[in-house]
């Protein structure tokens, strides 16, 4: 440190006292001896008092070899000095001296001739412990040797954060070679890279001393202008030993695999969650509308910002789906996401609407090959293949349609529709891992709409014969008014067992018919109309109600055994009763004015197909503006109350005789069917009238 730079006092003079080391010599602790040509000491610093261990007052007018060289070496020492005086050549090396406490030490030193300016010729010698030189030579040449072979980027900027120096490594990520770093700042040295981050973190280093540590930066050099890179890098601040900062040393490492390693593997994430969430949301039910929602609902935002699940209509309708080269596909709108007003969704056909696809349109090419088909950038004249027609390619451009992706859906072999994938905010383009996930979505969303389909077709059949099989309106009977309904069920599976029936006979009698076929489908709804024509038949030969259940029982026997539960009952208006016979049903309720409605007290029975048993006929009174109300299990049993408590309800229901009896059947139907009860229902009410 110069007296320039050294700390001052107040009066503006150099401070006295201990200076804290500044600089590289300072730090070795070089000596500084001055020596006449008769090698006494003429001058003697600091640091040389230090070193050997004698005061200037020691030292000064001293022969210098006598002082601190030992005796053995004198002669050598001799011989060193007189050759530095007489060539003018400089000498360096290792040499042991003798401290003043006795102590041998080798010491490196640089001896040279001086001249003054009136010719007197001196001797300098120069002198430093050699093993603090040694140390700190390893260290540089470490330092240096690191630097310059590793494989990391290193570079020193000073405090206006330009090049001070950078390393091969450097050179070779930049791109630039290292003479054009220096004294240029990042942004002149890498115009193509958002340097500004970097600077940022430079000069908070610069201003905290805190480092930054793996901070990345992304962007392109010179090295490969071509292809976006990620660094790591590194911040230090750099002091001297006085504290004074000197500027900022950056390090970079090159992550760019490691950084796509780990998007890939975020990706990878991301689309076993987005499985995972379409194996629990999709096909909760088996409704195909829901089910095609649901496949929706999970591609949109994750994979899309509009999806569209598209069936073919052939495919709805159960029959076959192939597509000729020149055929058009016509399709059914199932689903649609999201459901808000943009262009996007406006130009989709909305759910529940057949349009016809001409053979050019690539969702007819994603259903005519069963594969997928992908533009990543969708370009103008891209638009009138994606859009059914001219005016929703207009509304795709104008919502900045971009990407575009359809995938089949194919369960058993048959392609049934295409899942529609479109991008319109996402800036990303569908890539070969966006078809992979649409693929695995629309694989395990397609078997649940073919099941969701067979299942509704089937639902769709048991119902069509169910309701073949029964009356469509209630004839019209001599002294009785009757109302009834029917509710299916809600599941396939349990379509088909429940019947009523109203049948005239001679005489102004009636025949009033409930029956449920145990089991369910359509094998339940075929027994159950063998069975109604069977009472049918066996009703006009006018047989008590006991003897019919009896030849019921033996038919229903015959039917692959099956089992039915049955209340027959036969109006009598001129007597003014019904004589009823019960195979293992529910009650009839009567309902008679002034008085509280009852449950009918019958023999209860077996059910139809039992066999062995036989049945019991009652006879009662059903006067005019009686009702007697017939039912099945599925109007009024539940999981949560018991059957005496949900019967109670059905006659607290029947407080008005009254009443109309469609109002009546609407009343008893809204009231009492459960909705956790998905089995089917009949309900017929039948009201004694005066004969005309």
């Amino acid at each position: 440190m110069s007296a320039a730079e050294a700390p001052a006092t107040e009066g503006g003079g150099p401070a006295r006292g201990p200076v804290r080391p500044s600089g590289l010599l300072d730090v070795l602790g070089v000596a500084s001896v001055v020596l006449d040509t008769e090698g006494r000491i003429v001058l003697w610093s600091p640091q040389a008092e230090e070193l050997f261990g004698y005061t200037a007052q020691e030292a000064l007018g001293q022969y210098a070899a006598r002082l601190m060289v030992h005796e053995r070496h004198i002669q050598l020492v001799g011989r060193l000095f007189a050759d530095v005086m007489r060539t003018g050549r400089s000498w360096a090396g290792g040499f042991p001296i003798r401290h003043k406490d006795g102590s041998t030490r080798v010491v490196e030193f640089r001896n040279m001739r001086l001249l003054d300016d009136r010719g007197d010729v001196y001797a300098l010698g120069l002198a430093a412990d050699q093993s603090t030189v040694q140390r700190l030579e390893q260290d540089v040449a470490l330092s240096e040797r690191m630097v310059k072979q590793s494989p990391i980027g290193y570079a020193v900027l000073d405090t206006d954060l330009r090049f001070v120096s950078v390393n091969p490594s450097l050179e070779q990520i930049n791109g630039v070679p290292a003479a054009a770093h220096i004294g240029r700042t990042l942004r002149e040295v890498l115009p193509m890279l958002d340097s500004a981050p970097l600077e940022t973190g430079a000069r908070r280093v610069l201003e905290t001393g805190e480092p930054v540590i793996d901070d990345t930066l992304v962007g392109r050099t010179p090295a490969d202008p071509d292809h976006e890179h990620t660094w790591a890098h590194s911040l230090y601040r750099l002091e001297d030993t006085m504290g004074s900062v000197l500027g900022v040393a950056v390090s970079v490492v090159d992550i760019t695999e490691q950084h796509r390693a780990s998007l890939e593997a975020e990706a990878a994430r991301r689309r076993l969650a987005v499985i995972a969430d379409a194996s629990a949301r999709i096909g909760t039910t088996l409704e195909l509308e829901r089910t095609a929602a649901e496949l929706a609902e999970v591609a949109v935002p994750e994979l899309a910002d509009v999806a569209a699940v598209d069936l073919l209509d052939a495919v709805v309708e159960g029959r076959p789906s192939t597509l000729g080269p020149s055929e058009s596909a016509v399709i059914r709108a199932l689903a649609l996401r999201p459901d808000d007003i943009s262009d996007a969704v406006r130009a989709a056909d909305p759910p529940g609407q057949i349009a016809r696809y001409a053979p050019d349109r690539l969702v007819t090419e994603c259903v005519r090959t069963a594969e997928a088909v992908l533009l990543p950038q969708v370009k103008d004249e891209d638009l009138p293949r994606i859009a059914r027609s001219p005016e929703a390619a207009v509304l795709l451009g104008r919502a900045g349609l971009h990407s575009y992706l359809a995938v089949p859906l194919i369960a058993r072999g048959e392609v049934l529709g295409a899942l529609d994938l479109k991008r319109t905010r996402n800036p990303a383009p569908f890539g070969e891992d966006d078809v992979l996930l649409a693929r695995e979505l629309a694989a395990r969303a397609a078997v649940q709409i073919d099941n969701a389909r067979w299942y509704q077709n089937a639902r769709n059949t048991a119902l069509t014969l169910q309701r073949s099989l029964l009356p469509s309106h209630p004839p019209v009977t001599t002294g009785l008014e009757v109302a009834s309904r029917y509710q299916p069920a809600g599941a396939t599976s349990e379509v088909g067992g429940d019947w009523f029936d109203v049948i005239p006979l001679d005489g102004g009698k009636t025949a009033l018919v409930v029956g449920d076929v145990m089991g369910s489908g359509i094998s339940a709804a075929a027994t159950m109309g063998r069975l109604r024509t069977a009472t049918t038949t066996l009703a006009a030969l006018d047989l008590d109600p006991a003897r019919l259940l009896e030849h019921l029982d033996k038919t229903t026997s015959a039917l692959d055994h099956s089992i039915a539960t049955c209340v027959y009952a036969v109006h009598d208006p001129h007597l003014r009763q019904c004589r009823i016979a019960n195979a293992g049903h529910l009650p009839p309720a009567r309902v008679r004015p002034g008085r509280p409605p009852e449950l009918l007290d019958l023999p209860t029975g077996v059910p139809l197909g039992v066999g062995g048993v036989g049945f019991s006929s009652v006879t009662v009174d059903f006067e005019p503006g009686d009702e007697l109300v017939f039912y099945t299990d599925g109007l009024v049993e539940t999981r949560r109350h018991s059957l005496d408590e949900r019967l109670a309800f059905l006659l607290s229901l029947l407080d008005d005789p009254a009443r109309p009896l469609e109002e009546a059947c609407d009343l008893l139907l809204r009231t009492l069917h459960h909705p956790d009860n998905h089995d089917d229902v009949a309900l017929l009410i039948a009201r004694a009238q005066e004969l005309p």
